[in-house]
């Protein structure tokens, strides 16, 4: 299993897609301009190029493209999670998961898919 690699601003804009479902670019634009202070043309461009990298599809919706995430909401907090248990809190990722589920921030099921794709990766890496 491969994990994806995410910049902060695709993550940022996954989240909207997983929090919102489908969204055209207006409507994802609208929701990151208030942090990111992207030119319109910047998100277009950022989300044609996670289409290529398969992290969303696109489908034409009465000549609008709506764009819809491909990638798990787990999927993609893993490599974050990993790295955040890594390297800045040099802990193992089964502590970092048990923090993000005390708060509540995930799913029952979300977390245990997340458990499942960390300890899947983890395995890969050691052989």
């Amino acid at each position: 299993m491969d994990l994806p690699e995410l910049s902060k601003n695709e993550y940022d804009i996954l989240r909207i897609l997983w929090k919102n479902g489908r969204q055209s670019v207006r409507e994802v634009h609208d929701a990151v301009q208030p942090i990111y202070h992207w030119a319109y043309t910047t998100t277009k461009t950022i989300m044609d190029r996670m289409t290529e990298k398969n992290l969303l599809s696109r489908e034409s919706f009465h000549g609008v493209y709506l764009y819809r995430a491909l990638i798990s909401r787990p999927k993609g907090l893993a490599r974050f999670v990993q790295f955040f248990a890594d390297r800045i809190l040099e802990l193992d990722t089964a502590t970092v998961v048990s923090m993000l589920s005390d708060n509540q921030t995930l799913t029952p099921e979300e977390i245990d898919e997340l458990e499942e794709i960390l300890e899947t990766f983890q395995k890969k890496e050691r052989s």
